[in-house]
């Protein structure tokens, strides 16, 4: 699950128009444990006439949809309560199935959440033309990997999207997370000073909403990321041509002092 809000610090900077980006906040929830990333068979093989073929197998069944499906409606009521399902039923049958299993779980038990299914590649399209119009979007795995990376320009750069992966809730409805940003531990750039580490603050902002139920003060970290940003701060990949760029820490320090600055307001108003 990802996050993808348009700050409007970022107006300058993001690819996509100001207009375009206006109220932008929305979810993709992404089914990460099956699909064509782990489906059987698989692998290369030599045909008979010495080509070379390439298979992987697509699939998915009746309890991963609804799994990832719960997960997106339940989310849905805390919000706006829309949820988009992403496929491709008019090509894979297991998208076939993916739609008829959503509409079913819809049906007998979230009647009272807004739903509605878009193909994946007007759902790209739909992204970048009208990104505001999203909720919570619920797609397969490869969907949701490509559409995330998609969305990532609606809020000026993949550095700045936070991400959890949840497992199944347990008796006491608790669920086992890992939090990192979406773009995961980007290695080719370790150690140079030049990451966002705004994707990584703001999945710590999400693991105190969701895992630590402490949403007052995930409210203040992303307070304190919007006044560091609204203050200028920049790294490389969010930056206004001219704009001083801010290597990794200093951009951790920017918001470090944010909070003091956010903390310090809310006491007064204690």
């Amino acid at each position: 699950m990802c996050q993808i809000v348009a700050n409007p610090a970022l107006a300058d900077s993001a690819p996509l128009k100001a207009e375009v980006l206006k109220g932008v906040d929305f979810i993709i929830i992404r089914e990460l444990t099956s699909g064509i990333y782990f489906g059987e068979p698989r692998g290369i093989e030599t045909l008979p006439d010495g080509q070379r073929r390439g298979f992987n197998t697509q699939q998915y069944t009746t309890s991963q949809v609804r799994r990832v499906a719960r997960t997106a409606f339940e989310l849905a009521r805390t919000r706006k309560g829309r949820v988009c399902s992403v496929d491709k039923a008019n090509v894979l049958e297991t998208s076939v199935l993916w739609r008829e299993e959503v509409t079913a779980l819809h049906a007998a038990e979230f009647s009272d959440v807004e739903l509605t299914h878009l193909y994946v590649d007007n759902a790209a399209m739909q992204i970048v033309r009208a990104p505001s119009q999203f909720d919570v979007m619920v797609t397969c795995n490869i969907f949701g990997d490509i559409l995330s990376d998609c969305a990532a320009m609606a809020s000026g750069s993949l550095g700045m999207l936070p991400s959890v992966s949840l497992g199944p809730p347990d008796r006491l409805g608790r669920r086992k997370a890992l939090y990192e940003p979406v773009h995961g531990s980007a290695p080719d750039i370790a150690g140079k000073g030049i990451a966002n580490p705004l994707g990584s603050i703001l999945s710590v902002a999400m693991m105190l909403r969701i895992t630590l139920n402490r949403p007052d003060d995930a409210l203040l970290l992303e307070k304190a990321v919007d006044t560091a940003l609204a203050a200028g701060a920049r790294t490389a990949d969010i930056a206004e041509p001219g704009a001083k760029r801010l290597s990794t820490q200093e951009m951790g320090d920017a918001v470090l002092n944010a909070l003091d600055k956010v903390v310090g307001k809310e006491r007064e108003h204690a």
